[in-house]
């Protein structure tokens, strides 16, 4: 982790939930999840998360502690009463095909998420996957805003696509999946889509691959990083969210957005989402050592670098 006094405000605004989670070989109960809670642990390593999410009272200091030891900002962290947003499903064998046994919102259902006067003022904002409209009130409150990256996901493509398009004329960075990708331009392929998709506002687009890498689409350049090849997946849950963490959390603490610094976002957020996936919930991100990091880091430049 690097010392708080090189560390930058960046402003995550996502969910904060329960995971319940069936894999072939073993399974977790009530676990730690939502895109919040793994972006802002992942981003933790280069900057200074400022998260605003909701809990409910069944969302114990066990849980919110997970990220206090990460040094993560938890002041826009509201608490209601209720329960907590839960998410239960159960995934194949090969890992990339899951079932969604049940979604219980609960006290997400009402989220309307206000910034603390203290966090409108951060220069980057990550916009983690909620509903459109909800991104939009975020913007609004972020007066300090120079950069803005948004995930979102199939749902919010087809039920709430107005607004989608609305809040991607304002952000510079769109991260997404390659099935994703196409359902929002209507294209037949990825380099389609992603010009269709950079012509709606954002400046960068990023498709995330899974297994098969991040590609990201900019104005100068496309690159590409290849995933990290790893022999044992515990849980692939978190990855995305992980992986956004680590890419904005290395561009916030860089400062610059030229073609060196997006590649090394990339990889940052490539070599966070390899150890997520080594165990349940945030285990596998929670208290790494800055010489394992730097250690998987170098293996995937290896791989790349001829």
């Amino acid at each position: 982790m690097i010392p708080d006094d090189r560390r930058h405000p960046l402003l995550i605004v996502g969910s904060l939930a329960f995971d319940s989670v069936e894999t072939p070989t073993d399974k977790v109960e009530r676990a730690l999840g939502g895109s919040a809670s793994f972006a802002s642990i992942a981003a933790s390593y280069y900057s200074q998360p400022q998260v605003v999410g909701i809990v409910g009272t069944d969302f114990t200091d066990h849980h919110m502690s997970r990220m206090l030891d990460h040094k993560v900002d938890t002041a826009g962290v509201e608490r209601v009463a209720g329960e907590t947003f839960h998410w239960r499903g159960r995934y194949h064998s090969n890992f990339k095909e899951r079932d969604t046994l049940e979604t219980a919102l609960n006290v997400f259902e009402s989220f309307d998420p206000v910034l603390p006067e203290a966090y409108r003022d951060a220069p980057v904002v990550f916009l983690g996957n909620i509903a459109p409209e909800l991104q939009l009130k975020v913007l609004e409150q972020a007066r300090g805003a120079r950069l803005v990256a948004l995930d979102t996901m199939n749902f919010w493509i087809e039920t709430a696509r107005d607004a989608l398009i609305e809040v991607l004329k304002r952000v510079d960075i769109l991260l997404i999946n390659d099935e994703e990708a196409v359902q929002l331009s209507g294209a037949d392929s990825v380099v389609e889509a992603a010009a269709h998709i950079r012509a709606l506002g954002p400046k960068y687009l990023v498709i995330k691959r899974g297994e098969y890498g991040a590609i990201l689409f900019g104005p100068d350049s496309t690159l590409y990083v290849p995933a990290m090849l790893l022999s044992n997946v515990v849980d692939p849950t978190g990855a995305g969210d992980t992986f956004a963490g680590g890419f904005i959390g290395h561009l916030s603490s860089s400062g610059s957005l030229d073609r060196a610094t997006l590649g090394g976002a990339l990889l940052t957020g490539t070599v966070m989402a390899s150890f997520a996936v080594e165990a349940f919930s945030v285990d596998g991100i929670c208290g790494l050592k800055a010489e394992r990091v730097a250690g998987r880091r170098a293996e995937l430049e290896a791989m790349i670098r001829y």
